[in-house]
């Protein structure tokens, strides 16, 4: 690819439309860094950060991208030529975790890379799809009614799966009278790691609820218990914060851990992980789907692309933009029809940058030159 000759990292903050709730907490005023790549003949490559700016999630942050970034993965890519994207992940794998930093970068060159070759980042990353099948995922909500209100709007607006925000307390009472009220359409409920082995009794009653599977219910960084949980349960378990990596993918598999796996960019750091566990997955007879992190467009647009891939069967998180923002910061903004998402044509990314938006929420930017 033609060399990078300057990246540029803004940080943003964006205010969603709702607040957000899981069993981490309530969000609603979200930071984080876009990173533009640009190369000599004016082609701009754009990554979105992931972090919070607290480490419920995770352990990174904003606060922490931005330090990792400015001072160890950007001098990285300043030092060393690149000849394709996939020498990005090589290249910083000496520098530990900090997977969402990375992404970040990453994503920048995928995008330029694909703008480059006048590819679409889809057909860059070997997607064959020309539309997603897409969900939505609920965060906790005040009341049951209000919960049921939600998901018979989701429903009537025909996204294709519903992703319900559990934890103890808010649970098993819930999701049945979800399934009662709605008896045939895909439910899966998502813990974010609210339990452990001492509630195995309590979870195996879900197992009457016809689910599609439950997402992370023990801890964010074991494998160990899930094997035991998902050998007494008939629902699926999914891993999403357990998996970091290829090898992370390989040992949960091996161990019986799960039956499905969450990919999400981010969390594995980039596009290039991402694609290595869609394929081993796909190898294996593992169901995998994208997961969202509240992005805004950009982080969504890699989505989109990375859910071309054929071993993602099951519907993602990657909900049209205006569910979360006022404005978004492309162009056109990511729209669902009939629970579905039309895959750009246009290279790269395939949404071109509001910049008038992208200046808007901009607080802090930096140059670097490479």
């Amino acid at each position: 690819m033609n060399p990078i000759k300057q990246i540029k990292l803004r940080k943003l903050n964006m205010h969603l439309k709702h607040s957000f709730t899981t069993s981490f907490g309530t969000m609603q005023d979200k930071d984080f860094f876009i990173a533009e790549a640009i190369d000599g003949e004016g082609n701009r490559g754009f990554g979105e950060s992931v972090a919070f700016s607290y480490p419920w999630y995770s352990e990174e942050t904003v606060g922490t991208n931005w330090h990792v970034m400015r001072d160890f993965l950007i001098p990285v890519l300043q030092d060393n030529a690149i000849s394709h994207p996939d020498d990005v992940s090589a290249l910083f794998e000496p520098i530990k975790r900090n997977n969402m930093a990375k992404s970040t970068l990453e994503g920048a060159v995928w995008d330029l890379y694909a703008k480059q070759n006048n590819q679409t980042l889809a057909s860059a990353l070997g997607g064959e799809k020309e539309a997603i099948d897409v969900g939505i995922s609920i965060g906790i909500q005040p009341s049951v009614e209000a919960l049921l209100d939600k998901v018979a709007y989701f429903v009537n607006d025909g996204y294709k799966r519903i992703k319900i925000k559990i934890k103890p307390g808010w649970d098993v009472d819930v999701l049945q009278s979800v399934r009662q009220h709605f008896p045939k359409i895909p439910i899966m409920a998502d813990a974010n790691s609210a339990y452990t082995l001492h509630d195995m009794e309590h979870l195996k009653q879900l197992d009457a609820l016809n689910l599609m599977m439950i997402e992370q219910p023990l801890a964010h960084d074991d494998i160990i218990d899930h094997a035991t949980l998902q050998a007494n349960m008939q629902t699926p378990i999914c891993l999403d914060e357990s998996i970091h990596s290829l090898e992370d993918t390989r040992k949960a598999v091996e161990l019986g851990s799960c039956k499905i796996i969450n990919i999400k960019i981010g969390r594995v750091g980039g596009l290039s992980e991402a694609k290595r566990i869609h394929d081993y997955c796909r190898n294996n007879g593992i169901d995998v789907w994208c997961g969202g992190m509240l992005e805004a467009g950009v982080g969504r647009a890699h989505n989109i692309a990375l859910t071309t891939l054929p071993g993602f069967t099951l519907p993602g998180d990657t909900a049209g933009s205006l569910l979360y923002w006022e404005k978004d910061i492309i162009t056109p903004v990511v729209n669902v029809e009939d629970g579905m998402i039309r895959v750009p044509d246009q290279p790269g990314i395939g949404y071109a940058i509001d910049e008038e938006a992208l200046e808007q929420f901009t607080v802090d930017v930096h140059t670097f030159h490479v």
